[in-house]
């Protein structure tokens, strides 16, 4: 027998649970199980969730962050590792096959101690800008946004890699058409991942006003994510590096010279070559 879905989905008795979440979490569990009765009256698969998370669907997601499973939670960190593994490769490649499975094991790493850094930074600062969710919720909330991320990034694995196939034939001199190419390349990962990213984050908009009640506190706390990922995440990505692979530099899992320069600079710098 199903239990009543305003409760089904809630954490268990004992379990602090902010008023206004759970508030939103009975309100969105109604218009939810008016909207899609046969939703309720079964429990889909934790893999057939992945659509209805991919479109944004505010009821069931904010049922979802209301309870914690490993099931679930392990479904999002195998979408982003798949996602960001592929699109990685297809990156790495380019340079050296070596490389591509370097990027490949380091790019879903970057993706997932970003997703924890900012769901925690996030849990702090969404009281204040206005939305009442806690560090387990944020976290989740977060993991979901970049699970979405990293289903974007999966799905342009492929045109980056038919990008590289078509690419002039590398050359260790670093000059001319590969050079040209290692800035277009870096200069494609960075939009691959603000598109992404944006596309992520902005799919939980209507959850985060649901949380909050208003569009500006919403807005606020989307844009204290934003800007988490964006600085958090290109950070990491340079101490991380080489995720492209430069054609003067041999191939390697990590630089030396890890903590010199940063994300910004770098790419102020192919931009300047790639559009003189």
């Amino acid at each position: 027998m199903v239990r009543p879905i305003g409760t089904q989905l809630l954490p268990s008795e004992g379990t602090k649970v902010p008023k206004p979440f759970r508030l939103a979490v009975l309100s969105c569990a109604k218009e939810f199980a008016v909207s899609c009765p046969a939703t309720v009256a079964s429990s889909p698969s934790q893999l057939a969730q992945i659509p209805t998370l991919l479109r944004g669907e505010p009821g069931p997601i904010l049922l979802w962050i209301g309870e914690w499973r490993a099931s679930r939670v392990a479904l999002y960190v195998a979408v982003i590792i798949a996602g960001t593994a592929t699109f990685g490769w297809a990156l790495g490649a380019w340079r050296d096959p070596l490389q591509g499975l370097y990027t490949a094991i380091k790019f879903p790493l970057i993706v997932l101690l970003t997703a924890l850094g900012n769901g925690l930074l996030n849990g702090m600062l969404a009281p204040l800008l206005g939305t009442n969710i806690s560090f387990r919720q944020s976290l989740l909330a977060v993991l979901m946004s970049f699970t979405i991320a990293a289903a974007v990034l999966g799905a342009c694995g492929p045109l980056i890699y038919f990008v590289v196939w078509n690419a002039p034939a590398f050359s260790p001199d670093a000059q001319g058409p590969t050079l040209m190419m290692h800035n277009l390349i870096f200069l494609a990962l960075v939009a691959a991942m603000a598109v992404a990213g944006l596309a992520g984050n902005a799919r939980l908009f209507e959850l985060l006003r649901q949380l909050s009640g208003q569009d500006g506190a919403a807005r606020r706390t989307l844009f204290a994510w934003l800007a988490g990922n964006l600085l958090l995440g290109s950070q990491l990505a340079w101490i991380l590096r080489p995720l492209v692979g430069s054609p003067s530099l041999p191939v390697e899992f990590l630089r030396a010279n890890a903590f010199d320069g940063n994300f910004f600079e770098s790419t102020f710098y192919h931009a300047r070559h790639l559009f003189p």
